[in-house]
């Protein structure tokens, strides 16, 4: 269905002429993108056609997939506005902000908070399916840019008129003092899902009530009243749990919704003063970005992360920021950069000792998940050898607590061995990985797995490749 402007779209036309989109290009993307949110479009040229010369505007999902269509051939978002359709609902704008002043971030990071629970209740991905397709790198230079310029605000105190003595109006819940124990309900809460995230993967429901917890707890928080101290520790649990958001939709495959929590993650960082949170927000972008294909991207924001935290980070925590570095340089094909960062980052590492002050959102990270890093840096470079090696490593502890990292792990593992010619190994451990992911709730580690397989195709007709392949099937055919 459409509804009718006074006279033609020229603002689409103009935007549509600088991509080079023709009418029936347009059309075909927009429809792809609705078919990964598993939407049925069938707009063709002349949809197109009526949306630009008679001022059509089309309902729906289809303005926020029209500007997405658009900022993937110009390599940028597109706001509705851009393209003479902002009237439409403006949800996809919501989350992509990064605020000098506190009080806009406050309302920022709220407001993404409500929307991601009006997502929720919509159901089938809610307003999440209008975001398809609308990942864009470049929403991340300027949230990084400004962190790395103040990565701390002066002063985030917080005081609320109090209500007048005598008058009937109760004060709002969120007009509430907060207080220390407020604070640690928070950071409890991001332990727990942290927990369950590494154990049963982003899409578990244990872990998907943090979007919940952001919504019901967090967000009046921080629109409540709070002393200099209280805020900034406040600020700190709330950007904890905001990066973890955005962790757990990154791993279902949301890249659209994962990007608005990390730049909100990003601004409450510099709200709490966290340099080295500021810069593992840094990172988690980074390898986002290196995963949907822009490694160059991800290696500037691992090397932001890296330079802000000199002389502040512990030795762990800058040793996890270069092997971030390392995967960004692997995947762009530059080995000698990547195993200089995988260098540093070792040596780094080994200057780590049990009584340094190390964040808690880094108790993931230990020897055995540098050596899985650096086997799927290995991996993109081609060298199966250095994979074997560094995988052998990484698998010999024990996986109770981090499921999903074993099963990425075997993954690499059954790169690795079919690289060597080893068919045999290669099919024993993408059985095992085929086992874990069937345990799990994890869009990443089922695209491991969809990897493995596409490379086993040339040995399609061998019995112990179709006996993978079947018993992967029920894996790949999940609903997302």
């Amino acid at each position: 269905m459409s509804r009718e402007q006074r006279g033609p779209n020229e603002k689409l036309g103009t935007v549509l002429a600088l991509a080079g989109i023709s009418n029936a290009g347009l059309a075909r993307r927009v429809n792809d993108l609705g078919a990964q949110r598993g939407l049925t479009l069938r707009y063709d040229k002349t949809s197109v056609a009526r949306w630009v010369s008679k001022g059509m505007v089309p309902q729906g999902a289809a303005p926020h997939l029209i500007a997405a269509a658009i900022g993937q051939k110009l390599g940028r978002p597109v706001p509705l506005h851009e393209i003479g359709l902002a009237d439409a609902d403006p949800a996809p704008e919501v989350g992509l902000a990064f605020p000098r002043d506190v009080g806009e971030a406050v309302r920022s990071a709220t407001d993404l908070y409500r929307l991601d629970l009006a997502g929720r209740r919509a159901g089938g991905g809610g307003i999440w399916q209008s975001l398809a397709g609308s990942f864009a790198v470049s929403a991340y230079a300027t949230p990084a840019s400004r962190w790395l310029i103040t990565p701390a605000d002066p002063s985030v105190e917080r005081e609320l008129p109090r209500p007048v003595v005598g008058s009937p109006a109760a004060p709002a819940p969120e007009h509430a003092r907060v207080g220390h124990s407020d604070v640690a309900k928070l950071r409890e809460a991001a332990e727990d899902a942290r927990r369950w995230d590494s154990k049963y993967g982003g899409g578990d429901w244990r872990s998907s009530m943090v979007p919940e917890c952001l919504r019901v707890d967090a967000a009046p928080l921080l629109l409540g009243s709070y002393s200099d101290e209280v805020g900034r520790a406040l600020f700190g649990a709330t950007a904890e749990l905001t990066r973890l958001a955005g962790w757990m939709a990154f791993d279902t495959g949301q890249q659209e919704a994962a990007q608005r929590y990390y730049i909100q993650a990003l601004r409450l960082a510099r709200a709490a003063a966290d340099v080295p949170l500021g810069g593992y927000v840094l990172a988690s972008m980074s390898l986002q970005a290196t995963y949907r294909g822009f490694a160059d991207e991800g290696v500037d924001l691992a090397q932001a992360a890296l330079e802000r935290n000199r002389g502040l980070a512990t030795a762990r925590t800058m040793s996890f920021f270069r092997l971030v570095e390392a995967r960004a340089h692997a995947k762009a094909g530059d080995g000698a950069a990547a195993a200089a960062a995988l260098k540093s980052a070792e040596g780094w590492l080994e200057r780590s000792r049990a009584g340094d002050s190390d964040p808690t959102w880094l108790g993931f990270y230990s020897y055995d998940r540098f050596c899985a890093d650096a086997a799927e840096c290995y991996r993109d470079l081609r060298m199966p050898r250095e994979v074997r090696r560094f995988t052998e490593q990484a698998l010999s502890r024990p996986t109770e607590e981090f499921v999903r990292s074993h099963g990425l792990r075997l993954v690499v593992s059954a790169v690795a061995e079919l690289e060597s010619g080893n068919l045999d190994a290669a099919c024993a451990a993408g059985t095992r990985a085929v086992e874990v992911a069937g345990r799990i709730s994890s869009a990443r580690t089922t695209e491991y797995v969809r990897d493995l397989l596409h490379r086993l195709e040339p040995y399609g007709d061998e019995p112990r490749v179709m006996e993978l392949r079947e018993r992967a099937r029920p894996l790949l055919v999940a609903p997302a």
